[in-house]
């Protein structure tokens, strides 16, 4: 099985309305009309500049929705990775984050720069920035076996504001 990427996400929500929000204002997702006809409490969003037909579902469960206890007390998902295409993108998306109080950590992985948030229902995921294959070094390749404390603007001057990222764990092209 060759799989490329992933191509969508479907989450359960409190409160589809707050979540279509967070995911449109703090991330960029817009609604796609796709949802069946006579199907309720559900819509299904496509992140800026993609080629998927979605690439998120929210299906609402109501307010009576406890939160989820993954990771906590039973087995589930911990968060899906988002991949942007240049380091300013992802400090943008830190601000973005940072004023909707849903980022919760960023980390540098040598190859990955990452940044952790939260939805409103406690959804953890991560947006990251990949090193592109033709600058990965010794460094970046060595960091990967542990986990050290991003600084973007490092980075930045390091790899460049605009310099675009790398495919997986950057495949030359």
């Amino acid at each position: 099985m060759g799989i490329h990427r992933l191509n969508h996400a479907v989450l359960y929500v409190a409160d589809l309305d707050r979540s279509v929000a967070f995911y449109r204002d703090v991330l960029g997702f817009q609604p796609v009309p796709m949802t069946p006809d006579g199907f309720r409490g559900a819509t299904f969003l496509q992140a800026p500049d993609s080629t998927n037909d979605h690439d998120l579902g929210l299906f609402e469960l109501g307010a009576g929705a406890g939160p989820s206890a993954a990771g906590r007390s039973t087995v589930g998902l911990y968060h899906l990775a988002w991949e942007v295409d240049t380091l300013d993108e992802l400090a943008a998306t830190a601000e973005r984050l940072a004023a909707a109080d849903a980022l919760v950590g960023a980390s540098d992985h040598g190859t990955t720069k990452s940044l952790y948030g939260r939805d409103p229902d406690g959804l953890e995921f991560e947006v990251v920035w990949l090193v592109p294959a033709a600058l990965l070094d010794d460094t970046a390749l060595a960091a990967r076996k542990r986990i050290g404390r991003l600084d973007l603007e490092k980075e930045r001057q390091r790899y460049g504001g605009q310099t675009r990222g790398g495919v997986g764990i950057s495949v030359p092209a």
